[in-house]
C-alpha cells in the first residue's frame, strides 16, 4: 500500500518527448528512443515524440507549446545541456518554469560522478513545472538517459505528475 500523499498518483502520465540537437535524426536519436522505450516499459503513454534544432526560440516555443496541451503530463528533453555554445536548452526552458525541482539537477550529477567523474560537473540537467506539466531536462547521450530515467524520473513521476495538478484538471 502506497503511503497516503502518494495515493492520488498518476498511475500512466502522457509524455511529450523531445530530443535537442542539430545533428541527431529519427535514425541516430538513440537516446530520444530509449527515453520513449523506459517510459512505455514503465506504463507511461508517449504522446508525441519531436527532434528539435538547439535553437532556443525554437525549443522554448515548442515546449510552451506542449505544456498547454491539457492531455500533456510531463515533457522529458534530452540534449542541449552541456556547456558547449550551441548547448542552450537550459537558456531555452528557464525563463518559462514557474517552479524548479533542482534536486533533479543535484542528483544527476552526483550519480553521473560514479559514471564520468569530474565531468559530471558540465552536465546542467535541469527539471522544474511549467503550466502544470513537469519538465525534464537531461542530456542527450543514452547512458546519462538511462540514469535519470531509471533512478530519478520513472520512480517519481508520477507522484510529480499528481502534484502539479494537471491531471487533475483533466482526469
Amino acid at each position: 500500500m502506497p503511503p497516503p500523499h502518494h495515493q492520488k498518483d498518476q498511475r500512466s502520465a502522457n509524455c511529450a518527448v523531445i530530443t535537442v540537437s542539430d545533428t541527431r535524426t529519427e535514425e541516430t536519436d538513440t537516446g530520444g528512443q530509449l527515453l520513449r522505450s523506459l517510459l512505455e516499459a514503465a506504463g507511461h503513454r508517449v504522446i508525441s515524440a519531436t527532434i528539435v534544432k538547439d535553437e532556443p526560440v525554437d525549443v522554448a516555443k515548442l515546449v510552451r507549446a506542449k505544456c498547454s496541451d491539457d492531455d500533456c503530463h510531463a515533457v522529458l528533453l534530452s540534449g542541449g545541456t552541456g556547456i558547449a555554445a550551441r548547448d542552450t536548452t537550459v537558456e531555452a526552458i528557464m525563463p518559462l518554469l514557474d517552479k524548479r525541482l533542482d534536486g533533479f539537477g543535484e542528483l544527476f550529477r552526483m550519480l553521473s560522478y560514479d559514471q564520468v567523474g569530474a565531468a559530471a560537473m558540465l552536465s546542467r540537467a535541469l527539471a522544474g513545472i511549467v503550466n502544470q506539466t513537469a519538465v525534464f531536462l537531461m542530456p542527450g547521450s543514452p547512458k546519462a538517459v538511462e540514469l535519470a530515467m531509471t533512478k530519478l524520473v520513472i520512480p517519481e513521476l508520477g507522484h510529480i505528475v499528481a502534484l502539479a495538478g494537471k491531471a487533475d484538471r483533466n482526469g
